[in-house]
Parts: structure tokens; sequence; C-alpha cells
């Protein structure tokens, strides 16, 4: 019996390290987002980075907070799309030009999100993933990776507090296609 139990746990010891091999352990961080999008972006520690299945596939995918003085130089480079869908949601939804709107508050400047939709059994730190986004002109103070409830179906949105006067929150959702702003109104404090 004793020899049995010794044998087995000296296969198991032998067996857990291969299936830990298969899986890539990388975290979020400067050196992660310039590979990822260029040397341009810096990702903003206060907020951070999180997972979640932003693009409903079942796949785990990647929102970081980052700063980029212009995210349209790397674009080709990196294989992303430049998106904004705050202002598209307000009728000016071409980066191109919205890029040019000057935010008034200097720590406001340059702020981003960086989206990659993961792809295969490495997900988001997939060499190659499905997609990559870089969302500008979102407001926002902190974001977070929630289920968001969208006439009937429930999916993952990211929401932001946008940290202006009236603490108004908002919440970017995947439809499919593209991604969309939403308003959610201000807090009740």
């Amino acid at each position: 019996m004793r020899t049995r139990c010794l044998l087995l746990a000296f296969a198991v010891a032998a067996f857990v390290p291969t299936l830990a091999q298969g899986q890539t352990t990388q975290k979020i961080d400067n050196d992660f987002v310039q590979r990822a999008f260029g040397k341009d972006f810096t990702i903003v520690t206060e907020v951070g980075g999180m997972v979640g299945d932003v693009d409903g596939d079942g796949v785990e995918d990647a929102v970081i907070a980052a700063r980029c003085k212009n995210p349209l130089l790397d674009e080709a480079e990196h294989n992303y799309a430049v998106i904004d869908p705050y202002y598209t949601f307000f009728g000016y939804g071409d980066p191109k030009v919205s890029m040019s709107f000057v935010e008034e508050n200097p720590a406001k400047r340059g702020l981003v999100v960086l989206i990659i939709h993961g792809d295969g059994p490495d997900a988001w730190r997939s060499g190659t993933p499905k997609a990559k986004y870089v969302v500008i002109n979102m407001p926002y103070r902190t974001l977070t990776v929630r289920k968001m409830r969208m006439k009937k179906k429930t999916l993952q949105a990211i929401y932001a507090e946008e940290g202006n006067d009236l603490n108004e929150t908002s919440a970017l959702f995947f439809d499919g296609k593209t991604y969309k702003y939403v308003p959610m109104g201000s807090s009740m404090e």
C-alpha cells in the first residue's frame, strides 16, 4: 500500500510540471503594452489592466488603461484599429477628426483604452490575437469589466467612472462588429 502511494505521488509530481508548461503566464505591464501596441503607449498604473470576455466569444480578453499622444502612428505596424465610440455617440465618429479635440484637463489628455480580443488557448496573451482596439477620447477615472443587461441579453461591458463634476458613469460594449458607448447617468450621492 505504501509503495502504491509513493508511486502515485511520484507520478503526480512528474506530470504536474508538464501541464504547467502549456500555460503562459504574462502580466499586463508597460513591456507587454509596448510590444502589443507600440513604444508610444504607457500603462496608467492607477487603473491598470483587467480581463474579461468583452466580445462574448468565451475567450478571455484584456482591457488596459493607457496613455498615448498619437495612436494613429503605429496603427498599421501593430495591427490595431483606432476607434472613438464616445464621439460616435454624439455624431463625430471619425478618429482622424476627433483626435484633434483638446481635453481641457491636462491629467486626462492622451488617455486611451486598449482592448485585446483573445484567440485560442492563450487568449489575450496570444502572439496573434483576434483583434486589437485603441479607444480614444473615452473619459475615465477608473475602469471595470462587469456584466451588463442589454434588452434580453447579458454581456460583459467596460464600465467607466468619468470623473467629471457630475460623477457620471458610462459603459462600452461590443455589439458583434464594433464598440458602442452608452451613458449610464450620474451617481446618486
